[in-house]
């Protein structure tokens, strides 16, 4: 783990300490959006190659932090480098978004979790160069993807709006499914401890698809994976700062983060700033949660909701970001004048 400078203001409200205008950060803040992205990823071959690749990747992770001085870099990475690390086939099609193929119950024996971290080893360099290349106040994150999301991709071959069929292989294979989300724990401990020590400050946890979960099935396959993570991390790392974030958790927000330690919950754009105000603990950090379509449209309506969340997480430790990823639409001066707003412009 790098060391904790006070000038790392994310790092230290990850931590705890609450900042007169929270720190800024913009999920999916390398992509697609920005001019210089979109060149070097003209020239950069496939998009697990440009993962894969240390050199384009520092240069991809860098990238935003330097346009806009946001207060924390993201390695560019994505979250199925496990499975195609476990063995799984994986591909990117333009147009398609990711592409597996998918797990049967017989099939999940052949995943190489040895192996993992070996094939892992460009991304772990490429932490390591951006901890380097990071002036000495910004907070580097690592990631990965929490067990079940990574799941649904690894059974149904591809995202999908309602994840039927992880759900239907969870309830007629329990036990094939109990195998497969063990390994996912066990190489995600590992993998999030490899970035700590490559130079990673903080780690998120991405369970981008908790929601169409009921409260019994959420408990299984989203808090006690993302709880023993933490624990595994915190085993080897016992100071580790993590950040959870459950898309869709709703009215289980609370006992996500209860139950899974995480020192950050992020809150996806649909949860009442109220609610989670009033529901989670005091002293518990949260981060986000512009809708991203209201920084595509700007304006007014962007400045007065920005605004609303900046006041009703006053007093607590506060991360602003969006409530989801920042799609490719959205116009490079839109995210100027947001960061203006949460600084107190």
């Amino acid at each position: 783990m790098s060391p904790a400078p006070a000038a790392r203001r994310l790092l230290a409200t990850v931590r705890g300490a609450i900042q007169p205008t929270p720190p800024i950060w913009i999920m999916r803040q390398a992509g697609r959006y920005l001019p210089e992205y979109r060149e070097l990823r003209s020239r950069a071959g496939g998009f697990l190659e440009l993962c894969y690749t240390p050199d384009l990747a520092t240069e991809v992770t860098l990238q935003p932090v330097r346009r806009f001085d946001l207060d924390a870099a993201i390695l560019f990475s994505d979250i199925l480098v496990v499975p195609d690390a476990l063995g799984q086939e994986v591909r990117f099609e333009t147009g398609e978004g990711p592409l597996l193929t998918p797990l049967s119950a017989a099939s999940i024996g052949a995943l190489r979790p040895e192996r993992v971290l070996e094939r892992l080893a460009p991304v772990l360099e490429t932490v390591r160069r951006v901890r380097a290349a990071l002036p000495d106040d910004k907070t580097l994150i690592g990631f990965c993807g929490s067990p079940w999301t990574v799941a649904t991709y690894m059974l149904g071959g591809r995202g999908s709006p309602d994840q039927q069929a992880a759900r239907l292989f969870a309830l007629r294979e329990p036990e094939a499914f109990a195998r497969l989300m063990d390994i996912l724990v066990d190489v995600s401990v590992d993998y999030l401890v490899a970035q700590f020590r490559a130079g990673a400050d903080v780690v998120q946890l991405f369970e981008s698809w908790a929601l169409n979960l009921d409260e019994t099935a959420f408990a299984e396959r989203v808090i006690e994976p993302n709880r023993r993570i933490v624990a595994g991390v915190r085993r080897q790392l016992p100071d580790a700062p993590i950040i959870g974030f459950p898309r869709g958790a709703a009215g289980m927000i609370a006992a996500y983060a209860e139950a899974t330690g995480v020192n950050v919950v992020g809150l996806d754009y649909a949860t009442p700033l109220q609610f989670a105000a009033a529901t989670l603990p005091a002293g518990l950090g949260v981060q986000g949660n512009l809708d991203p379509l209201r920084l595509v449209v700007g304006g007014r309506q962007m400045e007065e909701r920005a605004r609303e969340i900046v006041a009703a997480f006053r007093g607590r430790p506060h991360i602003f970001n969006l409530g989801h990823g920042i799609v490719p639409e959205t116009p490079i001066a839109h995210v100027e004048r947001l960061l203006e707003i949460v600084r107190g412009g």
